[in-house]
């Protein structure tokens, strides 16, 4: 009975975790925004300086990021609108999609565990479904951190004012004058990413308090017994 007490508790805990660290994934990530920027200084009249300053955020679709150059054109004020370049919306979007489910299924696991438990103890379907579902997340947190992760590289890049400098005409002639303006502060994008790799590791531990509650275990324990019986029996 304290065994199964222990495990329960065990399993509670662990629950709380997941929700926890769910939260944390896709509210980091969901909630990220940033800005990139640059100068643009015409050499030509009128002389103008231009900062530019670009806002980013999730679901990071850059390509429909506007922002504004100038012409640099001798007695012309007028400006062009570019556009970042890059879609990353899809691990980002599927990063928090899972971190959503992960926290919805961790809540209804954590009021079956308190309020059900003898149910679940009972009706031997719930925790092999309940430990199907665990891999299965297990699965694809592995795969949303290092999709996001390398979605993240690859937007970290598209972002950097180098690149932005890149992508204007003007800084590729004499007639303007580009330097790098604000970097982007990417601290909690970085942050979403190791919250990811906790929930694999979090869903990777849970799979195995599941797996305890599962007949497979049961019977594992069972043998294990009879085989210690039949050993003390023959001495």
């Amino acid at each position: 009975m304290s065994e199964s007490r222990s495990q329960s508790t065990a399993a509670d805990k662990e629950s709380s975790n997941l929700v926890l660290f769910a939260i944390f994934a896709f509210g980091t990530c969901g909630s990220f925004s940033a800005e990139t920027g640059a100068t643009v200084k015409c050499t030509k009249l009128p002389k103008e300086t231009t900062a530019i300053t670009v806002q980013f955020g999730y679901p990071f679709r850059l390509y429909k990021i506007p922002f504004d150059m100038p012409d640099c054109i001798e007695g012309s004020t007028a400006k062009r609108v570019l556009h970042l370049m890059g879609d990353f919306s899809a691990p980002a979007e599927f990063f928090v999609t899972l971190g959503v489910f992960a926290f919805l299924y961790s809540m209804a696991a954590l009021a079956v565990y308190l309020r059900f438990h003898s149910l679940y103890k009972e009706n031997k379907k719930l925790p092999f479904a309940d430990f199907c579902v665990s891999v299965s997340f297990t699965f694809f947190w592995l795969v949303a951190f290092s999709a996001w992760g390398k979605g993240l590289s690859d937007v970290k890049g598209a972002t950097r004012p180098s690149s932005l400098i890149a992508a204007m005409s003007v800084c590729q002639f004499k007639n303007a004058l580009c330097n790098a303006g604000a970097t982007p502060s990417m601290g909690l994008a970085n942050i979403s990413v190791l919250f990811g790799f906790f929930n694999f590791i979090l869903w990777a531990g849970n799979c195995w308090f599941v797996f305890k509650e599962t007949p497979w275990h049961a019977q594992t324990t069972n043998k294990e017994s009879s085989a210690e019986q039949g050993a003390v029996d023959k001495q």
